[in-house]
């Protein structure tokens, strides 16, 4: 099922502008179901609009320091970027694919974090939480198997 969200009021309640390169990879984010790299949303937007590679990096860090998209980070150099909405789903783990470079979103319920007893215990803010789980996604495995 997927979600419309209204990218321009979005972009308006941080009191950013809604640019048509920032709506354009806010539109991208909000269509897929699993984090995007750079190079995954300038091929998704070069399909439609012309837009460098650096004017996405540079859109994806203010929508980040904004609070609009989070960075995830993986074990390769290449960063995911997802929606951030509060509509779009709760908190959540991802498992990172060591061999295809995948990142999938994992149920909330997938793996118990008690995030209240952490900032309890821990001495200083918590202001946030991301948890990555690394292997070797199904259809990897299943490659690997077929070519042994």
């Amino acid at each position: 099922m997927q979600t419309k969200y209204d990218y321009q009021k979005m972009l308006k309640s941080t009191g950013l502008k809604p640019t048509k390169n920032r709506l354009s990879i806010l539109e991208i984010l909000g269509e897929n179901q699993v984090p995007l790299t750079v190079g995954d949303i300038h091929s998704l937007l070069a399909r439609r609009c012309r837009i460098n590679q650096v004017t996405v990096y540079r859109v994806l860090d203010l929508l980040d320091k904004y609070g609009l998209v989070e960075r995830l980070s993986t074990s390769s150099k290449a960063a995911h970027y997802a929606l951030t909405h509060p509509n779009k789903h709760a908190a959540h783990p991802h498992f990172y694919c060591k061999s295809c470079g995948q990142l999938d979103c994992l149920s909330p319920e997938s793996i118990e974090l008690d995030a209240m007893n952490l900032e309890r215990n821990f001495p200083g803010k918590v202001e946030r939480i991301e948890v990555r789980v690394d292997g070797i996604c199904k259809k990897c495995l299943k490659d690997q198997g077929a070519a042994l």
